[in-house]
């Protein structure tokens, strides 16, 4: 029996790695909605498609080339802010306008990348630019003289955990490292921080650790933090006992470090922000793989204490995943419809709502989208920045493209979006991590600081 299963192994390996490289056509995959259909309040849902393999489709990671930048909306303008970072994925703007930036990436998980589909992962990250190690740093970068291009970088914190989120309350600068939430003392100006930090609350980590990004936010009135973090797997197949609060979005009390499941049944949620207008919270979120390519749309939410948003079970309300068993429908039930559907596999990872007043009153309270794209759909999708029109405190129109030309005709990759911030002439920041930049965008009469 031995000879058998290691020829089929290898014939696994092989087809997945040829889907890597082969062009589109080469596969009858076709859309079966519309991008627009899979975009708002009301997505289309196609029935699902399962298959043998699973559909792979990454973009090899580039670069860009000298002088180059991603493609400005008309009306806008794009820049770089800062260049030669290495692998940058979120951002924060401090009070006195200095913008912090996470260089990090995965932490060692031996867990992850063990067996045949551990293998196909690891090509996966190694062609999408993902497979290095993480710096595991933050770096502070100033724009003293306004003119919207950092002039000084500086280590503003380092010998992190695979660090992701970042918020600030008063003097109490906190970091999500991949397995806990960190607290240092900082001041107005610091350019480092060399004082140890004092744990606040462990994080959901362990050797599998599949969604090891956690991202952070402050309640508005400084009293508690809410970190994402996302599953385990793709629909529970590790066991369940592998995803206790996971898929979910985390409260903490910033004094005690006592925590609590705010909001459940979200797969993959990240970019935690408070919508301005309803002042509720909002996360963008991953949804689950492997049935098609318009299933299922990511989407962003706002998340309400003590919310069920569906995953494994169910996605977008009562939408039975039949693959996972057993079933909970006392779960199902309950599962909230998320409010606006971002695109199949975009991989919407950054949220920032525009309260600055440098773009145009339309754009007042919107909603800023980075989309990391996929790495599982022909055609390829997201790998731009979006935004959202909001009213009332909910979306109220059509997606906008803000930043595009990320990928080349051919399908590769000059950059891939991750997080976004509103800086504090109120001009959007993206970080970039396969072209290891910030990009700062205007519109186009305003490219520089006001």
């Amino acid at each position: 029996m031995r000879g058998p299963i290691f020829i089929s192994r290898n014939l696994l390996l092989v087809i997945s790695f040829a889907s890597l490289t082969l062009p589109l056509g080469a596969c009858g995959e076709q859309e079966t909605a519309t991008v627009g259909q899979t975009f708002g309040p009301s997505p289309a849902l196609p029935e699902p498609e399962t298959s043998v393999f699973p559909t792979v489709n990454i973009a090899k990671a580039i670069g860009w080339p000298e002088g180059g930048k991603p493609v400005a909306a008309r009306g806008m303008a794009v820049s770089a802010f800062a260049t030669g970072l290495d692998h940058p994925r979120t951002l924060l703007v401090l009070p006195n306008g200095d913008v912090l930036v996470a260089e990090t990436n995965a932490p060692k998980r031996p867990e992850e990348n063990t067996g045949i589909k551990g293998l196909i992962t690891k090509l996966v990250m190694t062609r999408a630019g993902a497979d290095t190690q993480s710096a595991n740093r933050i770096t502070l970068l100033r724009d003293a003289n306004g003119d919207g291009v950092a002039e000084t970088r500086s280590v503003f914190l380092e010998g992190l955990n695979s660090p992701f989120g970042m918020a600030l309350v008063g003097d109490d600068f906190y970091v999500a490292n991949s397995d806990a939430i960190m607290k240092f003392p900082y001041s107005s100006g610091d350019t480092r921080i060399t004082a140890p930090g004092v744990k606040v609350a462990d994080l959901p980590a362990g050797p599998l650790n599949h969604h090891w990004t956690k991202d952070l936010t402050a309640h508005p009135d400084g009293t508690r933090l809410y970190a994402t973090v996302g599953s385990n797997s793709n629909i529970g197949e590790n066991g369940m006992d592998k995803e206790t609060n996971r898929a979910a979005v985390l409260e903490i009390d910033r004094t005690s470090g006592k925590s609590r499941v705010f909001a459940s049944g979200l797969r993959n949620p990240n970019g935690p922000a408070w919508q301005p207008q309803s002042g509720a919270l909002w996360v963008v979120v991953n949804e689950r793989d492997e049935l098609g390519n318009d299933l299922v749309p990511d989407y962003m939410t706002s998340v309400k204490d003590g919310g069920f948003y569906g995953w494994p079970y169910s996605y977008y309300g009562q939408h039975v995943d039949a693959r996972v068993q057993p079933q909970r429908p006392d779960l199902v039930a309950k599962a909230i419809v998320p409010d606006y559907a971002l695109g199949a596999h975009t991989a919407s990872l950054g949220l920032a709502f525009n309260t600055g007043k440098l773009f145009p009153p339309e754009m007042a309270n919107g909603a800023f989208v980075g989309q990391h794209g996929s790495w599982n759909r022909k055609p390829h999708s997201g790998y731009k920045v979006i935004f959202v029109p909001f009213a009332n405190g909910m979306p109220s129109g059509k997606p906008q493209d803000v930043l595009t030309g990320f990928l080349t005709d051919e399908g590769e990759a000059r950059g891939r979006p991750v997080g976004v911030a509103i800086d504090r002439q109120g001009a959007l920041l993206v970080a970039d991590d396969v072209g290891n930049a910030i990009w700062r965008v205007t519109p186009a009469a305003k490219s520089t600081a006001q």
